[in-house]
């Protein structure tokens, strides 16, 4: 790895620790709001009125909620699918059939994550969706998003540019998490728009 390599990463480093910092700081009462106010902003979107198959991922503790959206979606008809964490940190993915149909995973030293409990669909399910909705920490004026640093949505994303699939690429944030500017590697690929409880930013 160059040193502008090296630079990067340790840069990312520093700014996942501040955002997630700033995370840990909300309440219980911040995160619900915020979740029910994204799942409206969310299902006003032109991609996912549209989308027949969406993937998603359920949140845990202090990240935007996803819940309330994942239900939405579901309501309309929509199939949304769920990752579920492999060993090497590849995703693979299975069908949402409401808040009864998770299994809460414990993955080594990591936090427990909620995954779909029936049939895995394999990792190539995700290049039928429609609509990808993106976990992240921050994404700049340019659409380029800070992942949490494991690397299985650089996965995803070069899976999708392999199978020639082009989603819409969306990102769920807080409103503090609009930045100027993330620093950015040669692999990583700019989201289409990013949902905040107070509105959506597009992205050309």
């Amino acid at each position: 790895m160059s040193h502008i390599g090296r630079a990067t990463e340790a840069d990312k480093r520093t700014l996942r620790r501040e955002f997630l910092a700033v995370r840990n700081r909300l309440t219980a009462d911040d995160v619900r709001e915020a979740a029910a106010a994204l799942a409206g902003r969310a299902l006003e979107l032109p991609e996912l009125a549209h989308a027949r198959t969406v993937a998603a991922y359920v949140s845990v503790g202090s990240e935007p909620g996803t819940l309330a959206l994942l239900d939405a979606l579901r309501e309309r008809g929509v199939r949304v699918l769920l990752p579920a964490l492999l060993p090497d940190n590849d995703l693979d993915w299975g069908a949402y059939a409401g808040e009864g149909s998770l299994a809460r995973i414990q993955h080594g030293g990591k936090m427990a994550l909620f995954e779909p409990a029936g049939e895995r669909l394999g990792p190539e399910a995700v290049t039928a969706a429609d609509v990808v909705l993106l976990p992240g920490l921050a994404v700049d004026a340019r659409g380029m998003r800070l992942g949490r640093g494991g690397g299985s949505y650089d996965r995803v994303l070069a899976r999708l540019e392999r199978a020639d699939a082009h989603p819409a690429l969306v990102v769920l944030l807080y409103d503090s998490e609009v930045v100027g500017h993330v620093p950015e590697e040669p692999h990583d690929r700019p989201v289409h728009a990013v949902v905040t409880p107070s509105g959506v930013r597009r992205f050309t």
